[in-house]
């Protein structure tokens, strides 16, 4: 409660006033006012006022002096009624325009205007001891008139059309000052006032709460009604503030209002009426942080209400943090994803760039409009030095993502196929149905699509977002999986997709999975038979034209028995092709025709070229050799042919003159047998 000296009494007594006017024609004719007995409760009053929504209408101003110009009328009061109440004034209700001229009451302390249509204060500069000054319900539109009364402790200026809060220079003994229901947009020029202790400002135009420094005896501060959305960090310092009314602005969020939560010395604080009082955490995390209250929105704190208040608040940081770690999360996969398209876009660009070099060595020379062939700027540049400078500062962050999703598994740039070589729990490799592929060339998902089916064995779904798939005879590949129901082909990075016809030929292809949907749309059996008469007789050329030991080297056991099956002629019969892929759709196995449509992937392809570039040297290696052992050979027995006759008559003349001596010959053929037994 506001406490005022022991002889001063806020209490209305009745007594007579006698004004006179120099505007009204029977100059000596007294006017006489009966003043009503009313009990007034200044404190009351004071917190209540804001609350008020229907005021007292307006009456038709008093018209003291001529039309022309206002003469200011003359209050005088008889000893008497000096004497029952020497201290103090009540002129309320008394359709007073401007405030009367008070004559040899120099000693009042207690003066009321209340409820009248004051605009200007006026006439009371010599009260140098009034105490008590109340202007409440007027149409004042400015503070002045007041810098001489140094002794005022209450000014009661609610309910007028205050723009400003100034003029408050010399009041520095003001204890208690209303502003409530004016038109102030500011809180300005009251740093001085130290021996404030109740400042009401409810009912006004304020959006931040500042410039309280100074305000140092200041107990209770009442903003209801105002525009506030932030408190700026300078009420927490009040020493002495109490009481803190808060109701019916826009505080939206506990942080606006964080910094109440270092006063030490706020014990009351209403926030109903703001966008915060209708969140659900909003009791437990003021009870939470400001220990220190007694009382929030009128009501009394309980200790249990302290402690479920402490639980709530832990458990709402503790969702805080959760929340923060998630968004923290989400904006690393998207820098992440960022990085990695960016790392794609380089590597697409490296493709493209090195195709076109390829193709520019292979046209050289050539001329374009009768100049030179064109040079790249960077030509005297390794392609690895052209695009460094686009992947700088990319290997901060990641340069691949693998993300599980509920039954979703994402994987992002070529890094996160070696996720498959994880040792993946039984649960969690149980529930991944879907697998989606991004940024990854096709032909290296073609390498690990063994793995896939063998990992995740419930797989039924696969997703392909910029995976360069560029040619129908890569859907090829998708047969080795175990099964699949549903296939996702994203147009951004696969070119495959504007082909008319590409739907049809998975159909084909793919027709011992029996699938269900491609790209999000239902598969119908007209679907399938016009897949099977686009491409049927694809399968049948392509299994007839392919040598016999390739046939054999693409099938296990159970395959070749089909295809010495399909090579004895029985499964040439008519309408033995369409059982057989009914059989094979039944059975849930590949059709042998359509299994001589295989893919091998670049790198396989380069690999079967240099092996068969090996093969053909050698080839062509052992057919020199043999060549050149024949020409040698040939030039032998030509030579032989030529000394033949001459080596002949030699031999036959050795022959003679060996044998013409029949006993020495005998002798030593003997000889050369003895020799060789021994």
């Amino acid at each position: 409660l506001i406490s005022f000296p022991s002889n001063l009494q806020v209490n209305n007594c009745g007594f007579q006033l006698v004004i006179q006017t120099s505007s009204i024609p029977e100059k000596n004719k007294p006017i006489e006012f009966r003043i009503n007995k009313e009990q007034s409760s200044f404190h009351n009053r004071l917190l209540q006022h804001d609350l008020e929504k229907n005021y007292s209408g307006r009456q038709d101003n008093m018209n003291f002096g001529s039309s022309s110009s206002i003469t200011f009328p003359v209050l005088h009061r008889t000893a008497e009624e000096k004497i029952l109440n020497s201290d103090r004034l009540t002129l309320e209700r008394q359709k007073l325009t401007v405030c009367p001229i008070i004559d040899g009451e120099d000693h009042l302390r207690l003066l009321n205007f209340q409820h009248n249509f004051i605009t200007r204060i006026q006439n009371i500069s010599n009260l140098h001891h009034l105490v008590f000054l109340d202007l409440y319900d007027n149409q004042i539109e400015e503070i002045s008139g007041v810098s001489t009364l140094r002794s005022l402790r209450v000014l009661l200026l609610g309910k007028n059309r205050i723009k400003k809060i100034s003029n408050l220079e010399n009041l520095k003994n003001l204890d208690v000052l209303d502003l409530h229901g004016n038109q102030i947009a500011k809180i300005e020029n009251i740093g001085h006032l130290s021996e404030l202790r109740v400042l009401n400002l409810a009912r006004n135009l304020l959006t931040v709460v500042e410039n309280l420094n100074g305000l140092d005896s200041l107990t209770e501060l009442n903003l209801r009604h105002n525009q506030v959305s932030t408190i700026v960090r300078n009420v927490d310092t009040l020493p002495c503030l109490q009481r803190l009314f808060l109701s019916f602005n826009n505080i939206s969020s506990f942080e606006d209002i964080l910094c109440l939560a270092d006063s030490s010395s706020l014990s009351d604080i209403t926030l109903d009426g703001n966008p915060i009082a209708q969140e659900t955490w909003y009791k437990h995390t003021v009870l939470h942080h400001m220990m220190q209250l007694r009382q929030l929105d009128m009501k009394r704190i309980t200790e249990e209400e302290r402690r479920m208040a402490s639980i709530a608040a832990r458990k709402e940081e503790e969702r805080k943090r959760e929340s923060h770690r998630q968004t923290l999360l989400k904006e690393k996969k998207r820098l992440t994803i960022g990085n990695i398209a960016r790392q794609w876009e380089i590597q697409q660009n490296r493709i493209a760039l090195e195709a076109s070099l390829n193709k520019d060595k292979e046209n050289e020379p050539c001329q374009i409009n009768g100049s030179a062939a064109y040079v790249f700027p960077e030509e005297s540049r390794s392609l690895d030095t052209i695009l460094s400078s686009a992947v700088q500062g990319l290997s901060v962050l990641e340069s691949h993502l693998v993300e599980v999703e509920g039954d979703t598994l994402g994987l992002y740039g070529a890094g996160a196929l070696e996720c498959l070589d994880r040792n993946w729990s039984v649960q969690t490799a149980g529930i991944i149905a879907t697998v989606s592929f991004m940024f990854i060339e096709f032909d290296e998902i073609v390498q690990v699509l063994a793995k896939l089916k063998t990992k995740f064995p419930n797989c039924v779904h696969l997703k392909f977002k910029e995976t360069n798939l560029v040619a129908l005879q890569q859907f090829n590949a998708l047969a080795e999986m175990h099964r699949m129901e549903q296939l996702t082909v994203d147009p951004q990075g696969n070119p495959v997709v504007n082909f008319t016809l590409w739907k049809y030929y998975v159909l084909f292809r793919l027709n011992h999975f029996n699938l269900q949907k491609i790209n999000g749309v239902k598969v119908t059996e007209n679907d399938i038979v016009k897949a099977e008469r686009l491409f049927g007789i694809l399968a049948y050329v392509a299994s007839s034209e392919l040598p016999h030991y390739r046939m054999l080297s693409l099938f296990g056991e159970s395959r070749r028995k089909q295809f010495h099956f399909l090579l004895e002629g029985r499964g040439k019969k008519s309408g033995a092709g369409s059982e057989e892929s009914s059989d094979n759709r039944r059975s849930g196995g590949e059709s042998t025709a359509r299994a001589t449509l295989n893919y091998m992937t670049k790198d396989f392809h380069m690999e079967k070229l240099e092996e068969i570039k090996e093969r053909k040297t050698f080839c062509q290696t052992y057919v020199e050799n043999l060549v050149k052992e024949a020409a040698d050979i040939n030039m032998k027995n030509e030579s032989l042919q030529k000394l033949w006759p001459q080596m002949f008559i030699e031999l036959v003349r050795d022959a003679v003159i060996e044998i013409r001596n029949k006993n020495s010959y005998m002798k030593l053929c003997l000889q050369r047998i003895t020799e060789q037994k021994q």
